[in-house]
C-alpha cells in the first residue's frame, strides 16, 4: 500500500526551506501532495496558480510530488486525496505552539489523519516566506534561499526584472 502524505500552506512563495521539508518527507512517504490553501481571508503577493506553477518547477525532479490546490479543512481533503499523515515543517520551538494546536484540531476532526513534524535544516532555520519577501522588496539577494524561478518571480513582482 502506497503512503502519501500531505504537505499544507499558502507557499508565498515557495522556499528553499519548503523544498527541503518535501524531499526529506519523501525519505518516508512514498509520495507527497503539496496543497495549497486558497485562503480568501489572507493577502497573498502571488495568485494561487502562481505560487503552483513555481513550486512545480522548483520540485520537477521529484516524480512522486503532486501540487495541487484545495478549499476547506484539511482533513477533508487528506480523507479526499486518501492520505492519512499531515507533513509539516517547524524552524524553531516558536512554530510548536501554534502548530501543535492545529494538529490538536485536525485530530479532534478526523482521527484518521495523522500530523508528523519534521525540523527544517539548520541552514533554512532562519527563512520563511515572509522574510523573504521583504528582503526582496528592497533588492535584497535571496537567491540562495529560494529556487531560481522563485527569485525570477520576486523581482518582477518587486519591479526589479521586467517580465
Amino acid at each position: 500500500m502506497q503512503k502519501t502524505a500531505i504537505y499544507p500552506g499558502s507557499f508565498d512563495p515557495v522556499t528553499n526551506g519548503h523544498v527541503d521539508i518535501v524531499e526529506r518527507g519523501l525519505k518516508i512517504f512514498d509520495g507527497i501532495i503539496v496543497a495549497i490553501l486558497r485562503n480568501p481571508v489572507k493577502k497573498a503577493l502571488f495568485t494561487v496558480e502562481e505560487r503552483k506553477e513555481m513550486i512545480e518547477i522548483s520540485l520537477n525532479k521529484h516524480s512522486n510530488v503532486e501540487v495541487d490546490i484545495f478549499d476547506g479543512l484539511l482533513v477533508d481533503y487528506a480523507r479526499k486525496r486518501n492520505a492519512g499523515t499531515i507533513v509539516r515543517g517547524m524552524r524553531a520551538v516558536s512554530d510548536f505552539e501554534s502548530e501543535f494546536q492545529l494538529a490538536l484540531m485536525n485530530r479532534k476532526l478526523n482521527r484518521e489523519v495523522q500530523t508528523v513534524f519534521l525540523m527544517t535544516g539548520l541552514r533554512w532555520i532562519f527563512t520563511s516566506s515572509s522574510i523573504i519577501k521583504e528582503a526582496a522588496s528592497f533588492g535584497g539577494d535571496i537567491s540562495s534561499m529560494v529556487s531560481p524561478i522563485v527569485d525570477r518571480k520576486l523581482k518582477e513582482k518587486f519591479g526589479f526584472i521586467s517580465s
